[in-house]
């Protein structure tokens, strides 16, 4: 089978520290007096649609405080993202992320706040701090969205997206621009690409594991970047985000145009799968269809989780691409989603 081959690689539930995390602004040989530090732990993972707990535990009570939780961008970049700001006898949520939000208080000393029904972007570094006058302490824990991710190209060809045009196109297929520490998971676990995309941040980078002449082949392995770059003028493909979703995709067998495609799965009562949520379903259900199928997007792709020669002969599980078809063609099937 002659097609195209995208891998895709996930990320995992253990921690990796890199220089994408935040660390506390206070020094970090400083004792804190009212807040235990490590808090109980320091990274928490969540698939979307779960609820977490980041925890903040005090050991000690002033007499006066207040309880500030933060959502900390990357760079520290724009304006705080304040979600929860806390006393003894009140609370109150701000933000996007303040509807979804509260204090466990499961005990007394107990600051440590909920999120409900987890979205794609809570990926990311919080802080949880108590605001003293000049006795101000803090912790920051990391929340980390499992999930896979994977280069997305446009229907036009390679290189097509300015950064505004990439993040709405990861959108529209069910996912979000990658961080840069989500892609560079998924280096150590495996992935490589050669072709440079941007990143949620605002950078473009690539991640190689097996440098080759059409790679740069005299570099080094790594998440390489392409330095600063204008997020209005210059284009290039992205690397798009997903995480678990609240349906499911299933294949219609068939010789469809994309038209045709679309009516089978409406009598099915379904909707012609996006591109994330194929993804989804082939890295948490185990999804496996040796059928090239169509999709909402326009691409015709299938998802391999037991690799075997008469479905491509390519050793590595993911999901394989043909591009994107005329939408007359009558060659494919059909991948729903509800």
């Amino acid at each position: 089978m002659n097609c195209a081959v995208i891998i895709l690689l996930t990320t995992s539930c253990f921690t990796w520290w890199s220089s994408a995390f935040y660390t506390p602004t206070r020094a970090a040989t400083k004792k804190l007096k009212y807040l235990f530090d490590p808090p109980v732990y320091a990274e928490v993972v969540g698939r979307r649609g779960e609820n977490v707990t980041l925890p903040c535990i005090l050991k000690a009570k002033p007499s006066h405080y207040r309880i500030k939780w933060t959502k900390l961008e990357p760079g520290h970049a724009g304006p705080e993202n304040i979600i929860m700001i806390s006393t003894a006898h009140s609370s109150k949520p701000y933000g996007r992320l303040g509807p979804r939000a509260s204090l466990r208080n499961a005990h007394s000393i107990d600051a440590s706040l909920q999120l409900s029904l987890l979205e794609l972007d809570d990926n990311g570094v919080y802080r949880c701090e108590l605001v003293n006058g000049i006795e101000d302490e803090n912790v920051v824990i990391t929340l980390t969205i499992d999930g896979v991710v994977f280069p997305y190209q446009s229907k036009k060809g390679r290189y097509q997206f300015t950064f505004h045009e990439a993040k709405e196109a990861c959108a529209e297929q069910d996912s979000t621009l990658a961080t840069y520490d989500q892609l560079y998971r998924a280096w150590t676990e495996g992935l490589d690409w050669c072709n440079a995309g941007w990143l949620h941040d605002g950078t473009v980078r690539y991640p190689i594991i097996h440098p080759r002449p059409a790679c740069r082949g005299d570099l080094q392995p790594g998440v390489r970047s392409y330095g600063p770059k204008d997020k209005n003028l210059d284009r290039f493909d992205a690397f798009c985000f997903t995480s678990v979703t609240s349906g499911s995709v299933f294949y219609i067998s068939g010789s469809f145009s994309l038209e045709q495609a679309e009516h089978a799965c409406k009598r099915q009562v379904a909707e012609l799968a996006l591109v994330g949520q194929l993804y989804s379903a082939w890295h948490f259900q185990n999804y496996d269809q040796c059928d090239g199928g169509w999709l909402k997007d326009g691409s015709v792709r299938f998802p391999i989780h037991n690799p075997r020669e008469r479905c491509g002969g390519i050793p590595e599980a993911g999901v394989r691409s043909f591009g994107f078809p005329n939408k007359s063609t009558h060659l494919y099937g059909a991948y729903c989603y509800r």
